[in-house]
């Protein structure tokens, strides 16, 4: 049997080029896996390069004509700047929003459709809307910007440089200062307080509105709660209120070429209504705080007849002699007494007194507190009047239970303004007392603070914040145009006066060195018509007995809207301070208050404050940003008082603007720009400069 034939012929055995095969195949299948990783690898490196070498750290996000709005990567800033990026706005730091730790790029526009508007969700955390608006009759570009947490524990923050930038506004203080960088206040809510109580609290006059040397306005809407904090020359910040509902933050940042332009445009967005001036006779009166300590009505008239004589026997002219809170329930209580007499028979000695009343110009002092040991209160509680009262009910549907606070060291019940019933009855009282006591002038206290907040209950959303303070403002107007206020917000345009802060009696910043910056601070803010201080503070309670501090700040006085006496100069000094107290008393009147008055014209029309910083007339010079000592009256006079102990000379400076000054006293004129060091400033006299063309 011949052999099998071999099918395959090829020297080389199949099965040796089969195993060939697969193993080519396998290094071929390696070669190209190595391959992948390499430029998976290469590719990964240059995605690593590009986001952090190569890829810009920052990214335009809005462009106007002015200025545009970068987002700052790595620092999670947004900055504005001049498109041509050689001067910075602001910048806003708003880390708080996601991880600090990583790189947001935050370049795709969710609202890419308009160019005026930019969205973006920031990490599933917050979303944001930042809208460009432009108005073609300013100069101005301001960016809306509204961030919306996706759930309600999120707190927003914000936060804005002060490097390089000079920041003025926002809230009064304890120790006012000018600007407002050295100020180191802890993040609380943004509603006014009263600093006697909480002396590191917001107090005084409160607007959401900060202003930047820079050229750049802050605005917060009204509406909005808010939380504010300030870190001493590193950044102030607004931060959302924590609450049931997703809290909102909202602001407005307007750009300028200047402060002056970025101010004049805020003041327009801030206009709510029409400017009106209160009383103007009130600037020619000089006000005296009446001290006494006495138990009775009749006593207080007594003192007013004696404090009437001693002012007309010391040739200090007319003036308003101001009443406390404790003498005013005093008079009233009296004249009550007298009313119910008149029915059974009238007192005589009352019917004798009281027209005595009448013929002085007093002021008095009301609150919107009433003692719950008051019968007006106790008949509250029974003739279904207990809703004039601040109340919450007892239970969902039951009786309102008044909410009692302290007030003066008593407890009270406090004045619910919502309630038409409780402000007809307020003005009916108001109406009884100006018909039997003949008073024109009249100074409410008590509005600030929160009383449901202070107690740690939900307020109404009619009194929420600082809306108290607001309605209190709409009734002080419907008591006229000679209402004094101790504190305000969102009603500088209202015929009203604002009393400033009492001041310690000394030469410290808690002194007499806080009443330029707090006088600054209130007219920036619109409240131009003030009443100052007393010669010589009043926070104390006691009379003034360095007479060198009283000379120098009645020299201040003499230049501020009113000038108001705590301390009669008859007690402080000799014969010499009452002649330079009646020197400066026909100065005020016959060289400020026309001033004041046609620079109130000016306010009504335009906004532009009546008392204006040194920068007003420079607002590109950077040496005019800081200087706290200094304040002009309209754009003609400049004032350079006297602040430290001792000093008979002091140095100014004029700003530049074209125009020369020239020294009321001396005559001699100087080029605006000038820096004059020690300049001489006898104890009896102030400098003041007038500007020359």
């Amino acid at each position: 049997m011949p052999p099998a034939r071999n099918r395959n012929p090829s020297p080389i055995p199949e099965v040796t080029w089969d195993t060939g095969s697969k193993e080519m195949n396998e290094t071929w299948k390696g070669a190209i896996a190595c391959l992948g990783v390499a430029v998976f690898f290469v590719m990964t490196i240059g995605i690593i390069y590009w986001q952090v070498v190569d890829q810009p750290n920052k990214n335009w996000i809005l462009r106007g004509t002015l200025s545009g709005l970068i987002w700052e990567r790595r620092t999670h800033s947004l900055v504005i700047q001049t498109l041509e990026e050689d001067r910075t706005f602001v910048e806003i730091d708003v880390g708080n929003v996601g991880n600090p730790d990583t790189e947001v790029p935050f370049v795709r526009n969710l609202c890419w459709l308009n160019k005026t508007e930019f969205c973006y969700t920031w990490d599933s955390v917050a979303d944001v809307k930042i809208s460009l608006e432009q108005r073609e009759d300013s100069e101005a570009e301001c960016y809306s910007m509204a961030w919306a947490p996706v759930h309600c524990h999120v707190e927003l923050k914000s936060c804005f440089s002060m490097a390089n930038v000079s920041w003025y506004g926002g809230a009064g203080v304890r120790g006012q200062t000018w600007p407002i960088n050295d100020q180191d206040v802890p993040m609380q809510p943004f509603v006014v307080s009263d600093l006697r109580n909480t002396p590191s609290g917001f107090g005084s006059v409160l607007e959401r509105y900060f202003l930047g040397s820079s050229g750049v306005a802050v605005l917060v809407p009204p509406d909005s709660p808010l939380q504010l904090g300030l870190d001493s020359r590193q950044q102030f910040c607004l931060q959302s209120r924590p609450g049931l509902e997703r809290p909102l933050l909202q602001y407005t940042v307007c750009v300028a070429p200047h402060l002056r332009a970025a101010h004049q445009e805020a003041q327009q967005q801030l206009l709510q209504s029409s400017r009106e001036l209160p009383s103007m006779k009130a600037l020619w009166l000089p006000f005296w705080k009446l001290l006494t300590n006495v138990d009775s009505g009749q006593k207080v008239e007594r003192e007013l007849r004696t404090f009437s004589n001693r002012l007309r026997r010391h040739h200090l002219g007319e003036g308003v002699i101001s009443l406390n809170e404790h003498s005013t329930t005093l008079l009233s209580e009296m004249d009550h007494d007298f009313l119910s007499g008149r029915k059974r028979g009238p007192s005589k000695r009352l019917t004798r007194d009281l027209p005595l009343v009448k013929l002085l110009n007093i002021s008095i002092t009301l609150s919107p507190f009433l003692g719950v040991d008051s019968p007006r209160f106790h008949s509250s509680l029974t003739d279904g009047t207990e809703a004039y009262w601040l109340s919450l009910p007892s239970t969902p549907q039951g009786k309102l239970i008044p909410i009692m606070s302290r007030w003066r060291g008593n407890f009270c019940v406090k004045l619910n303004l919502t309630n038409p019933g409780a402000v007809s009855w307020f003005l009916d009282r108001l109406g009884s007392l100006q018909a039997h006591l003949g008073m024109e002038y009249v100074t409410l206290e008590g509005g600030e603070g929160n009383l449901f907040e202070e107690q740690a209950l939900r307020p109404p959303p009619a009194l929420a914040g600082d809306k108290y303070i607001e309605l209190l403002a709409d009734l002080a107007a419907r008591m006229g145009d000679s209402t004094v206020m101790t504190a305000a917000t969102r009603s500088s345009h209202k015929p009203l006066f604002v009393r400033m802060t009492p001041l310690q009696s000394d030469w410290s910043s808690l002194g007499l060195k806080a009443v330029i910056p707090s006088l600054l601070h209130h007219t920036l803010l619109g409240y131009n018509f003030l009443i100052p201080d007393a010669v010589g503070g009043s926070l104390s309670g006691e009379p003034v007995t360095d007479e060198e501090l009283f000379i120098r700040w009645l020299e201040l006085a003499a230049f501020l809207p009113v000038i108001t006496f705590k301390t009669p100069p008859w007690v402080c000094g000799e014969d010499q301070l009452l002649n330079l107290t009646r020197t400066y008393i026909w100065k005020h009147q016959k060289d400020v208050v026309p001033l004041v008055e046609k620079y109130a014209e000016e306010w009504q029309m335009t906004g532009n404050p009546i008392y204006r910083p040194m920068w007003w007339l420079s607002p590109t010079d950077p040496f005019t940003f800081t200087i706290d000592d200094q304040f002009l009256i309209g754009d003609e006079v400049l004032v350079a008082p006297v602040v430290e102990k001792g000093a008979v000379q002091r140095d100014i400076y004029l700003p530049d603007g074209g125009f020369q000054w020239q020294d009321s006293r001396s005559a001699q004129v100087f080029d605006g720009g000038t820096f004059l060091q020690d300049y001489p400033v006898p104890l009896e006299h102030v400098a003041v400069f007038f500007r020359r063309s």
